[in-house]
């Protein structure tokens, strides 16, 4: 176990929702309903009239809070030695695409900018207080991929290539205020609000060119990159993108194509279509263990190490 998240529970057990309540109790901010109904929770904000986006401060967003007492666990723990010694404490953010694109209305340029700077005062805090060696970052990019589909809207670039190139900037300036020797990571990913994507990938295609662009553009070392894997797919068609994937030594790739409904025999058949493409990979769930019960998590961690002892 090379790193453990704390699991994201109580108010944090469904990704971002939690930071809606918060943006609609502030006192700049009104809510109102989207557009049209939306994949997840059908509510936004917005400035109040009157009130300069540029001046709202988003202030505590809470991760901060969580991963610093989760921390005090995780030692003491590892300290008991029920977690092993050299396990890193891993701590997953959100980008501010994520909850901008999903919560707000308007003006979603001006207020991304807001929470990206009061996200990286989080893991400034994050950074302080928990010592390098221990710690993993990962970055959770989901709602960029449901622009890129064209489930959300864009404020920044109306076609897919511009849109690319945006998002890749923002990834890597967000990789690149993660100092070393803290691990870090990205979690691509298709969303997974009510156990289903916002859209069924064609391909890996853009999982990878954004996976690229991320490697290319960083001056640090990436330590891992997720991609989830449909349940359906168990086809070389949807893992080709991946044989173009220039992968350095130290960055490890984790193909999200565990499922709990289909257990080894689906695993097994798209661990073997993956293949045609790239040989050398970790297994992992599609979008992690969120909002699975307590119950469930066993029988995961279970198929995790029969496939492990299975294909190693």
């Amino acid at each position: 176990m090379k790193r453990i998240p704390d699991g994201e529970t109580g108010v944090r057990n469904n990704w971002v929702v939690w930071q809606l309540p918060k943006m609609q109790a502030h006192p700049d901010l009104e809510t109102v309903p989207p557009p049209s109904p939306e994949y997840g929770p059908s509510e936004r904000v917005q400035p109040k009239s009157g009130v300069d986006a540029a001046s709202i401060d988003f202030g505590p967003l809470g991760y901060a809070d969580a991963a610093l007492e989760s921390w005090q666990v995780f030692r003491r723990l590892r300290e008991e030695g029920v977690i092993p010694q050299g396990s890193r404490f891993q701590v997953c953010l959100p980008t501010p695409i994520a909850v901008i694109g999903a919560f707000v209305a308007g003006p979603q340029g001006e207020l991304e900018g807001r929470y990206e700077a009061q996200l990286r005062s989080e893991l400034a805090r994050i950074v302080d207080g928990i010592p390098a060696e221990d710690l993993a970052v990962q970055w959770d990019t989901a709602v960029e991929f449901a622009i890129f589909e064209g489930v959300f809207p864009s404020w920044f670039g109306g076609d897919y290539p511009t849109q690319l190139e945006e998002v890749a900037q923002r990834l890597v300036r967000l990789g690149a205020v993660v100092p070393e020797p803290v691990e870090l990571g990205y979690h691509l990913c298709y969303g997974d609000f009510g156990h289903r994507h916002f859209a069924e990938p064609t391909d890996s295609g853009r999982l990878a060119s954004v996976a690229t662009r991320i490697l290319s553009g960083l001056g640090r070392r990436v330590d891992w990159i997720h991609m989830p894997v449909p349940r359906s797919r168990a086809d070389a068609d949807y893992f080709k993108p991946l044989a173009d994937l220039d992968l350095p030594p130290e960055t490890d790739l984790y193909l999200g194509l565990v499922h709990a409904t289909d257990g080894r025999d689906g695993a097994v058949r798209r661990i073997e279509a993956a293949r045609t493409a790239v040989a050398d990979f970790g297994i992992a769930t599609e979008c992690g263990m969120g909002r699975r019960s307590a119950d469930q998590i066993t029988a995961l961690f279970d198929l995790h190490a029969e496939l492990a002892d299975t294909l190693s």
